[in-house]
């Protein structure tokens, strides 16, 4: 329930602690530090206090190089702590083996009212057995990994942040101050929530889930060996195309089977869900430019109908092709 502090407007600011590590991520800090900052309970007053720990306390070197100050993990011992959160990146992994930390997180994090993390350092907490029987998120990148290696862990590939009881999780880097605002929300009001979004230039809660963020960044990454670039080169150029397996190996001049393998070795993708992907994507291209109907632009991008462009857009981004356009277009955004 939202804290009504208008009726108890000498109450403390509620004690966020972030927790920090050697080359952690600088946005997965400052972006829920943002937010916390600028919050106010209903008298005007600061909603929240931030500390800023690390296992031995000073100064913390980012990821970016920027040194942030923190106290030492000790210094926590007689604090009480509404708010804890573990940072990310990817020295996060490295992290996940101190003793230390791990120790001190195994006797805070139950005392705490709310505990988390932020992108990786989920795998922080996983480690210490913090998230064992829930529900969690992590950077979509890393889904896979945090599944395989913790069983015990419900991970949710799409979501950009999960709530399971006082545990909050949240996937890569700008995911943490989406949290952030959810925690807003739940403790200040929709409307304290809603007024920070918008000073901060921000959706209250995001349309769809990681999949609308993921799909062309995993195009890009699987295809490493870069085997298949003239022949996704020539996909894009020629999208209206039929661009069945059939015609795909005639051009790669491989047999089908052949092909078929080959392409998701190199790519990890069928060459049905690449083109499907490269089909949204230039139908997110049309869609920004708004100039053409949606009915158009399912052609125009390959899809031939709506139907079959809107189950794309649900399956890759969780969300229409009609709302893609209204929050990503070139109106998007203008009063």
């Amino acid at each position: 329930m939202p804290t009504n502090s208008a009726k108890n407007p000498t109450r403390p600011p509620r004690h966020v602690v972030l927790v920090l590590f050697p080359a952690t991520k600088l946005l997965d800090v400052t972006g829920p530090m943002q937010v916390f900052n600028d919050a106010r309970d209903a008298d005007g007053s600061a909603a929240y206090r931030i500390t800023l720990v690390s296992e031995h306390g000073g100064i913390v070197a980012t990821d970016t190089g920027l040194g942030l100050a923190t106290r030492p993990l000790s210094a926590m011992a007689a604090e009480g702590i509404d708010i804890l959160l573990v940072s990310g990146g990817g020295s996060a992994l490295a992290a996940a083996g101190s003793g230390g930390l791990q120790t001190w997180l195994a006797g805070t994090a139950p005392r705490a009212s709310r505990y988390g993390s932020i992108c990786l350092g989920a795998f922080i907490l996983a480690r210490g057995g913090l998230l064992n029987g829930h529900r969690v998120a992590t950077h979509w990148g890393w889904c896979d990994h945090l599944a395989d290696a913790y069983p015990e862990i419900e991970v949710d590939p799409d979501a950009i942040f999960v709530v399971d009881g006082r545990l909050w999780t949240s996937a890569g880097v700008s995911a943490g101050i989406d949290m952030a605002l959810g925690m807003v929300e739940v403790d200040l009001g929709r409307s304290e929530a809603l007024r920070l979004a918008r000073a901060l230039v921000l959706y209250l809660k995001r349309p769809g889930g990681q999949s609308q963020f993921s799909s062309s960044l995993e195009r890009q990454s699987d295809s490493e060996t870069g085997r298949f670039d003239q022949l996704d080169a020539w996909i894009r150029q020629n999208i209206t195309a039929d661009l069945s397996v059939q015609d795909l190996a005639a051009k790669a001049a491989m047999s089908e089977r052949t092909f078929a393998r080959s392409y998701r070795s190199a790519t990890g993708l069928t060459p049905a869900r690449a083109v499907e992907i490269m089909r949204v994507e230039a139908a997110c291209a049309f869609l920004g430019r708004n100039t053409a109907s949606v009915k158009q632009i399912a052609v125009d991008a390959g899809f031939g109908t709506e139907e079959r462009m809107r189950r794309a857009f649900q399956r890759q981004k969780g969300i229409s092709p009609s709302g893609w356009q209204a929050h990503f277009g070139r109106g998007a955004g203008k009063a």
